[in-house]
């Protein structure tokens, strides 16, 4: 070991002699401790960064950023005009993904038959080989390159991810058996299947449902794909293009269903700065719920939640319009409510356009095609730094409408917009015209110096003939009585008060009607962190809601107090009132992990003068396979019950498969490599490989840069990491692929003979079959191993090329020196 050190010490004595570390470096051969100094092959470390002629395996990081999808194949030829140098072959094909400027990409010129890109015309451009990471590091300034944002890439390097299959999924069951009486048993099936293809995506949605009482004796179930259709984007005119069932969804017109081809502009492929909002709903559930959130019939969302207020923000960014939301408690009870998703105004950034055009035919959910051919389209340009004109237009057979409208920055005092919209319809039997007009009003303001934010998301009041496309159908072909809107406005504010610790949030709907009785909604809530004596960050909560459906008010008051224990523990108390009943309880709640936690609790009923004692649990484990929710309940002289909730998704390529949890049913994920090694832990253990070694996460935003790291903290101790960092930027639906760089095995100190009972030279590299450098051979064949595997082969190199191969023993032993014979490489 002494012979291994002052080696060291004299090839570092050595390279203290020279100044340019571009300069060839000669080595004095007559420093080293070795036996046999003409058997020593040093040319590796001759020049700075040398790397021998081949073709490499390497990721490709342009300024800390990776730009390809997947680890890429560079050449390195030998200098003809330089000995023992290298020149990197840059693959002409990348060139595109550096997302170079017009006149960037002028300069560049091309070598080897056109293969390999010279960027020596643009000065501070500097490219860089390193084999020990298997990273190709450029460094580039930011004046060559298109746009420069932390968070965003752009479209010359967004990936569409790898061909594959996948099957998203919410299921949800209970079963309850009512005192003294019957049971029942309920349970709902949804989500998405689909294959992707290139940019194409082809998804179908299905829902079915089972219902079975004990009282009837008899069960009700059903399935239907709910709707077939394929979709792409299209980058250079940042928009995505739809084919199949669809519904309308319009910024100006309202929502409906149909079959034919749409085009519309996509915010997510804007810088993040620039992009819009994703609607919210919220609402406070009795007891453990199943929070049902649907449009026209079709489920958009499902899951369960605990007792109390709740909020659901992670509805896709496409829906519009009208939702209708069920909550369903444990209880047998249901309460209905619709939340309309108003935009703030359609305002757009000076020069450009945004648009949508969608021509087809309206369809059913029985998949059939029920009215006219149809076209619309609508825009929003930029007229000026302060003002937008927008507008549109929806024509079929027997119905028009058409819309204009300003939007204006006010700057100090918000943003403001007023559109006007004219109908004309023509329904069977009616001799004269039904003509209409509809006029909405949008506003918006945050007020940052007071942290606090307005948003009047509009009134909107429409004459009592104007319809829309969707009435006009129910009125022609479904034969319904429609009910003509006349007035709806919707507010909501929120102001926070950081000295007091103190946050409001406050919305109100009011929704009149030509032909019956007006409907109103409100929601408040009022939350607050303090101390109290040696107990910190208590958390006081109170809510107030009420929303209406079908002439029903459903009047809702929640209060929770929460006080934090040690670890994730917490205490809390919960009082509700809901239509005359008064629901009290006290709760427990431990947060075990970041992936399991439960809450406990028991309380007393009382409705009236009756008095009835609950008891309640939730648990909720975020799996390597599934998101898990399990609840049970008991109500005195009323009900038992459990339930169950998981959500999930299989997701299958040719690089390999994996059950996982999931983000939006059909939506963007990535697949990760794990080089064969399982449970390695990901993204703070969230996510664990499988026992192939892949992993997939199902929450990944689209158009956005995100970066993906293994969790070292977690790490089994026989595993190292070269690189454990990836970046990916992924367009919607893709399934994106990247590979961690790993090593998984053991250490041992070896010698390496060759044939003739010689050692390799000092300074030979050690590779396995990966072509990942696993040690330098030092004097007399002396090597230290790391990451080997009982079985495997190795590669010895020197001067340039491989020279022999090595077969590790099928047991590795754990002391002294391992004899290696290496057979020369014919």
């Amino acid at each position: 070991m002494n012979g291994i050190n002052k080696i060291t010490l004299a090839i570092c004595l050595s390279l203290l002699g020279f100044s340019k570390l571009s300069q060839a470096i000669e080595f004095n051969l007559d420093v080293l401790d070795s036996e046999d100094r003409s058997n020593v092959d040093l040319t590796r470390f001759s020049q700075a960064g040398y790397v021998m002629p081949g073709n490499y395996i390497m990721a490709v990081y342009l300024n800390e950023q990776n730009i390809a999808d997947r680890e890429q194949t560079i050449p390195f030829y030998a200098d003809k005009k330089v000995a023992n140098t290298t020149k990197l072959c840059f693959p002409a094909g990348l060139v595109e993904r550096l997302g170079l400027t017009e006149a960037a990409l002028g300069k560049v010129i091309f070598w080897h038959q056109e293969e390999c890109a010279d960027f020596s015309a643009l000065k501070g451009l500097m490219l860089k080989g390193d084999i020990a990471s298997g990273t190709l590091y450029i460094s580039a300034p930011q004046a060559f390159l298109e746009y420069n944002d932390p968070n965003w890439l752009p479209p010359s390097r967004w990936d569409n991810g790898i061909p594959g299959m996948l099957l998203d999924y919410s299921f949800n069951a209970s079963a309850s058996r009512v005192h003294q009486g019957g049971t029942s048993k309920n349970a709902s099936l949804s989500g998405t299947a689909g294959v992707n293809s290139g940019p194409w995506r082809l998804r179908g949605d299905y829902q079915g449902s089972y219902e079975f009482s004990s009282s009837t004796r008899k069960a009700q179930h059903n399935f239907d794909w709910s709707r077939w259709y394929a979709y792409r984007a299209i980058p250079r005119l940042d928009a995505t293009l739809t084919l199949g069932e669809n519904y309308f969804y319009s910024d100006i017109f309202d929502s409906f269903r149909f079959t034919g081809v749409g085009l519309a502009s996509d915010e997510r492929m804007l810088p993040p700065n620039l992009r819009g909002y994703a609607p919210e709903v919220r609402g406070i559930a009795k007891t453990n719920a199943t929070v049902t959130v649907s449009q026209q019939g079709r489920v958009i969302y499902e899951t369960t939640v605990a007792s109390g207020p709740f909020r659901i923000r992670d509805l896709n960014r496409a829906v519009s319009g009208r939702l209708d939301v069920q909550v369903s408690e444990q209880d047998g009870s249901r309460q209905t409510f619709t939340v309309d998703t108003a935009n703030v105004p359609y305002l757009t950034r000076p020069g450009t356009v945004r648009y949508k055009t969608a021509v087809g035919r309206p369809s059913t959910y029985q998949h059939h095609i029920e009215g006219p051919l149809f076209g619309s389209a609508e825009f929003s340009w930029g007229v000026a730094n302060n003002w937008s004109l927008y507008g549109g237009g929806v024509g079929a057979d027997n119905y028009q409408a058409f819309s204009i409208g300003l939007g204006r920055n006010l700057f100090m005092l918000g943003a403001l917009s007023f559109d006007a919209t004219q109908s004309i319809a023509r329904l069977p039997g009616q001799a004269d015209e039904k003509k209409g007009k509809s006029y909405r009003l949008s506003y918006s303001k945050r007020f940052d110096e007071f942290d606090s934010e307005v948003t009047f998301a509009g009134y909107r009041f429409s004459e009592r003939n104007f319809m829309s496309m969707g009435q006009y159908l129910d009125a022609r072909f479904g034969g319904n009585t429609v009910a003509h809107s006349k007035e709806m406005y919707t507010i909501s504010a929120n102001k926070s008060f950081t000295d007091l610790q103190l946050s409001l949030y406050a919305t109100y709907t009011h929704q009149s009607y030509w032909d019956r009785q007006p409907e109103d909604s409100y929601s408040l809530s009022v939350s607050r962190y303090f101390d109290f004596m040696s107990h910190k960050s208590l958390s006081l909560n109170v809510s107030a809601s009420r929303s209406q459906y079908q002439q029903r008010y459903n009047d809702t008051v929640y209060v929770s107090l929460s006080v934090p224990l040690d670890s994730g523990k917490s205490l809390g108390y919960s009082g509700q009132s809901s239509n005359n009943r008064l629901n009290q309880a006290l709760s427990y709640t431990n947060n075990v992990d970041i992936n399991n936690n439960y809450r406990v609790s028991a309380g007393v009923n009382n409705l009236g003068r009756q008095e009835a004692t609950q008891v309640n649990g939730y648990y909720t484990h975020r799996g390597e396979n599934a998101e898990i929710s399990l609840n049970a309940a008991y109500y005195q002289n009323s009900t038992t019950s459990a339930g169950l909730s998981m959500q999930g998704g299989l997701t299958a390529t040719t690089k390999g498969a994996a059950l996982h949890p999931v983000g939006i049913n059909g939506g963007t994920r990535l697949m990760l490599s794990t080089e064969g090694i399982s449970g390695v832990p990901i993204e703070g253990g969230a996510v664990r490989s499988n026992r192939f070694g892949i992993a997939v996460l199902g929450n990944v935003n689209s158009y956005y840069r995100t970066d993906t790291s293994v969790d070292i903290n977690q790490l089994a101790d026989d595993v190292e990491v070269s690189k454990g960092v990836v970046e990916s930027t992924l367009t919607e639906g893709a399934i994106g692929y990247r590979r961690f760089s790993l090593l998984k095995g053991e250490k041992a100190m070896s010698v390496i003979v060759l044939p003739e009972g010689k050692h390799p030279p000092f300074g030979a590299s050690v590779m396995n079959t990966k072509g990942r450098e696993l040690a330098i051979v030092s004097d007399g064949g002396l090597t230290y191993l790391s990451g080997i595997n009982a079985g495997e082969s190795l590669i010895v190199n020197w001067n340039g090329n491989k020279q022999c191969q090595v077969s590790l023993p099928n047991k590795i032993p754990t002391q002294g020196n391992l004899l290696l014979p290496c057979q020369y490489i014919k």
